[in-house]
């Protein structure tokens, strides 16, 4: 797949909290439109930091993220309207309906006849036509997550940023929310960002992955490269052997 151009560019990322702890350290790395990129690595290497930074909810210690040119620390404002983010633990109001939980959502940004057809577009990409009148605390966890998808992709973003898009779902939600992001992948043809640790998801659902380790990026590219490269047969593989050359 050619590129046209980078969507998403960070360079020399650090973040380092009050408490000392290091969560992302000197990381830069390109994604193009129209591209996938997933971010593997353990708890704590700094895959949800890195994203909550490029969703401008946290301010780097220091390096840059631009979103398709935009500076999204010096212009937060407008870089979130460029963003779609999904954290992997997106609320949902418990007594609202689905219906009720997407106007409200896309009421923030939109209005008028505009915002009922962003609210039917999402219900739409839900497919959960005969349960958005039902409340929310009647919905299973892939049937929340899938209706918080929605909600973020019906507004249209440049860019995708999902944090754990499918963790706690069963095999049929998943496969749905990932065929729903690679078909608006190819419609829109944004920049998506995906950190797992489903590293099978990722294999097949990402055209690059970077490994974080302690916040570093310690090997990147093509999955078929990586397990090249490493003499792996999949990403597991790819990840202890590139992780283990750098604790040794």
């Amino acid at each position: 797949m050619v590129y046209i151009s980078q969507s998403v560019e960070v360079r020399g990322l650090r973040k380092v909290f009050r408490s000392g702890v290091v969560a992302v350290d000197n990381l830069s790395f390109n994604v193009g439109r129209g591209e996938i990129y997933g971010l593997i690595g353990p708890n704590g290497s700094g895959k949800t930091t890195t994203l909550r930074i490029i969703a401008t909810l946290l301010k780097p210690t220091a390096g840059s993220v631009f979103v398709e040119g935009v500076d999204v620390v010096k212009q937060p404002l407008e870089a979130r309207r460029l963003i779609g983010y999904l954290p992997e633990e997106a609320g949902a109001y418990r007594d609202l309906t689905g219906y009720d939980f997407i106007k409200l959502m896309l009421s923030i940004r939109f209005h008028g006849p505009e915002l009922e057809a962003r609210i039917d577009e999402a219900i739409s990409i839900s497919g959960l036509e005969e349960f958005i009148e039902k409340p929310i605390k009647t919905y299973s966890k892939g049937m929340k997550r899938i209706l918080a998808l929605s909600v973020v992709l019906a507004q249209h973003p440049r860019v995708l940023v999902l944090d754990e898009p499918t963790s706690g779902l069963d095999v049929e939600k998943s496969i749905f929310v990932r065929d729903l992001i690679k078909k608006y992948r190819s419609r829109e043809e944004v920049a998506v960002i995906v950190s797992s640790h489903n590293m099978l998801e990722v294999e097949t659902l990402c055209d690059r992955v970077g490994v974080l380790w302690k916040g570093r990026l310690v090997a990147e590219g093509e999955p078929g490269y990586l397990k090249k490269t490493f003499s792996a047969s999949n990403l597991e593989e790819v990840f202890l052997k590139a992780v283990g050359s750098h604790v040794l």
